[in-house]
């Protein structure tokens, strides 16, 4: 493995704490559906975050507003898409493919349903995207849409409107998932960094805790927050395992800053970020992802890719 150099400012570590791979074939689960309480938990990270991070308060206590939001628009009725779902399932397709029901799917609905739960408190920095948004016709809605899932470049208007159409997606197909009578089976190793319920790729990986999925792997969904097994010591990405690196954010003490590792991968040029439970048991796949940028940052001259799918941490084209 190789040993990440320190940085000025936020330190590296070559520690990591990987998960173990399943004793059986029913414990632990190989794919886990989102729970009831994902955004709820979720935004409270969020919260407790912005307050041990002050030079990202700001910003962190309106995304824990985003994610509350979530969290109401969820508990909202929509239409469910599921019926076919185990005939997808047998043919080794994600039921809740993001090419097949993106046109489908209640995001429009909910999008609208988030900005209305969000204007009365959307902050004056917030104030001319967020009416930007709520002004725009159906028709550049459903293009940001697309080149959100798309993973296309996006321009600089559509970057500060893009987190919160990424928030609507994702609650349509949480939702989605969340109501799917019992989870696909793990993906094939072709496709082993997709998503098996809707074919997106991960926000970042987990290592688990509790009795039943302690110390376990997983990657987790940035669009349906599905989990799903991952292996110890090998890059979700290219299924490497001889040049992997670990870097961790320490403050001047030495002591890490949050319960995240970004796992890089030579091979293939890429990396995802390792989030510890055993660290923090509030770690969010999602929320630390948001305020461990200075993580990023901190690996950016490696020109390394970055493999996450957040929708709420959306970047614009290179100037």
């Amino acid at each position: 493995m190789s040993t990440p150099e320190r940085d000025a400012g936020a330190s590296a570590t070559g520690e990591h704490a990987f998960g173990r791979a399943p004793a059986s074939p029913g414990a632990p689960p190989m794919v886990v559906l989102p729970g009831r309480k994902l955004f709820a938990e979720r935004a409270q990270r969020l919260h407790r975050l912005a307050e041990r991070l002050p030079a990202m308060s700001d910003y962190l206590h309106f995304m824990a507003r985003i994610v509350e939001a979530q969290h109401r628009v969820l508990q909202q009725a929509r239409p469910s898409l599921t019926d076919t779902a185990d005939l997808a399932i047998a043919h080794d397709i994600p039921p809740l493919a993001v090419d097949g029901l993106w046109r489908d799917m209640s995001w429009p609905m909910d999008l609208e349903a988030l900005i209305a739960d969000l204007d009365p408190e959307v902050p004056a920095a917030q104030r001319v995207w967020f009416e930007a948004l709520r002004e725009a016709p159906s028709e550049t809605r459903t293009e940001l849409a697309a080149a959100l899932l798309g993973g296309e470049p996006l321009s600089a208007d559509a970057t500060a409107m893009a987190p919160l159409v990424g928030a609507a997606l994702q609650v349509a197909w949480t939702r989605q998932a969340r109501g799917l009578a019992h989870p696909p089976g793990r993906p094939k190793e072709s496709v082993r960094a997709l998503c098996p319920c809707c074919g997106a790729p991960p926000v970042a990986s987990v290592i688990q805790i509790g009795m039943a999925r302690s110390k376990v792997r997983y990657l987790h969904c940035g669009l349906c927050a599905t989990e799903w097994y991952a292996e110890r010591a090998r890059c979700p990405q290219c299924g490497d395992s001889k040049t992997l690196g670990y870097h961790t954010l320490e403050d001047h003490s030495g002591d890490r800053v949050l319960p995240v590792q970004a796992e890089t991968c030579d091979h293939c040029a890429s990396y995802l970020k390792v989030v510890q439970r055993e660290w923090a048991q509030d770690a969010d796949p999602l929320a630390d992802d948001l305020a461990s940028l200075a993580l990023d940052m901190m690996i950016a001259d490696r020109e390394l890719a970055r493999r996450a799918f957040n929708p709420l941490l959306v970047l614009g084209s290179p100037a």
